[in-house]
């Protein structure tokens, strides 16, 4: 995101990315950090649901005690909020601190209440996901506008196309994880159904779910197109063929593919198989 979108987007050849490498790196890490550690508090109270759903999957009270587990979460947790928060002072805008700390708040209650209820967990973990990428933005557009604002204005010229462009990564994070996580829904719904879990698919049956994800993965598809075809109406006359193949073979023809599965799917072992395309 950083240097293959971000980097090139530049508006001229001598402006340069003005949040360090380092201070890139720590992010990334402490996303991670954050991450492993929303993993390790989700499997700490899945553990009765993945006896039925995942019984060879099990980790916490078999590999590493609960109590373990508990202490890894908080020291995970405390390393990469507290690298967020020096990041933040960083780039002089302390508020960004409580975006890492939302994080870890949403992830703890997604795992211990949110993920038992109707749609609500869903949404939390494609939003999580769809922050990822926006985070890099968050960062490096304030220190791009104190370096280079002044020539910005003068050509009546502005960095929001660059967050526009990152917002379309995020909005298709956003819908696939969706995606994703429906399907894991009707793939657990066994062991969900046995703990009194309300998800999607236990609350609308598994018929009216599908329905549901048709809808999402058109809905996706569609975007798709109408970038592609955007993107080729302003490349003009020359075809970006890369492109044109990328988009058609690595991002249409798998959600097409996904689709289908889904129609023809009837077990777990089906929506297992559509969960991981």
């Amino acid at each position: 995101m950083r240097y293959l979108l971000m980097e090139p987007l530049l508006p001229a050849k001598d402006f340069e990315l003005q949040f360090g490498n380092f201070q890139f790196l720590l992010l990334v890490f402490s996303t991670m950090l954050i991450a492993a550690a929303g993993y390790i508090i989700n499997d700490y109270f899945d553990t009765r649901t993945d006896w039925i759903n995942k019984p060879g999957e099990v980790v916490v009270g078999i590999k590493i005690s609960r109590r373990i587990a508990i202490i890894l979460h908080s020291i995970l947790n405390i390393i990469g909020v507290g690298i967020g928060i020096y990041l933040s002072f960083y780039v002089n805008l302390p508020s960004l601190s409580l975006v890492f700390i939302l994080a870890t708040g949403l992830l703890w209650f997604y795992s211990t209440n949110y993920k038992r209820q109707f749609l609500i967990g869903n949404l939390i973990v494609a939003f999580l996901t769809a922050l990822v990428p926006m985070m890099v933005v968050l960062f490096e557009i304030p220190m791009l506008n104190d370096s280079y604002g002044d020539i910005m204005i003068r050509y009546q010229a502005s960095f929001i196309y660059i967050l526009a462009w990152v917002a379309g990564f995020s909005f298709f994070a956003f819908i696939t994880t969706l995606i994703r996580e429906i399907i894991k829904d009707m793939e657990d719904f066994e062991g969900d159904n046995a703990y009194g879990m309300k998800t999607m698919p236990i609350v609308l049956g598994t018929r009216c779910t599908k329905f549901v994800l048709y809808f999402l993965i058109l809905v996706t598809i569609s975007s798709l197109i109408f970038l592609l075809v955007k993107y080729i109406l302003f490349s003009g006359e020359r075809t970006d063929y890369l492109s044109l193949i990328y988009f058609m073979v690595l991002l249409v023809l798998p959600l097409t593919a996904l689709f289908i599965l889904i129609i023809i799917s009837r077990g777990k072992k089906d929506f297992h198989l559509a969960s991981v395309v």
